[in-house]
């Protein structure tokens, strides 16, 4: 059958008022924030406190976009007769984000959970100069970074976690037969 004059007109006519009359799915973003998936990457929190300056981060950074500055401290022995030891302590850490390729190497080989993915994503600036950001701007991003999903319940316990327990309970009991003792005796 041949198609009549002015059919593919109608046909999208058709479509076009069939599109007008549903209701849009258009977030108005600035006004409505997205909602993200859990752990999204959006920029990289620092948690100063675990950072050790081993500079395994800046090492292994593809774009060497991570600056580290550090001092050597010398702490005075613990207990009388030790020796004094020494350590670093970091002067600056900052992310120049116009290099960064979001490729999360850093916070893998990180050994001591220094680094996290935080899902804050609106930090553009007017200069290019501004993108990189120091410690006390990559510490307040780590306060928005997500808890960790919880852990399976119907995974095996860590053998760390059974040994623990079972040290614990073993340090109950004993303290609670020299009490029974103790009221045993005359």
């Amino acid at each position: 059958m041949a198609p009549f004059p002015g059919s593919g007109l109608a046909k999208g006519l058709a479509v076009t008022l069939r599109t007008m009359t549903k209701k849009t799915v258009t977030a108005q973003y600035p006004d409505v924030q997205p909602d993200l998936p859990p752990r999204s990457r959006g920029v990289i929190g620092l948690f100063e406190e675990n950072c050790t300056v081993c500079m395994l981060c800046a090492r292994e950074c593809p774009d060497w976009c991570i600056y580290i500055d550090s001092h050597k401290e010398t702490v005075p022995p613990a207990a009388p007769g030790g020796r004094e030891r020494s350590r670093n302590v970091l002067d600056r850490f900052a992310i120049d984000f116009s290099l960064c390729m979001y490729c999360g190497i850093c916070i893998e080989v990180c050994p001591f959970d220094a680094l996290f993915w935080s899902p804050e994503f609106e930090y553009a600036e007017t200069d290019i100069h501004e993108l990189t950001h120091e410690r006390d701007k990559l510490r307040e991003w780590m306060w928005t970074v997500p808890a960790p999903p919880a852990l399976d319940p119907a995974a095996e316990e860590p053998k760390e976690i059974a040994a623990a327990r079972k040290t614990a309970e073993k340090l109950t009991a004993a303290q609670d037969r020299p009490d029974e003792r103790q009221g045993e005796q005359p």
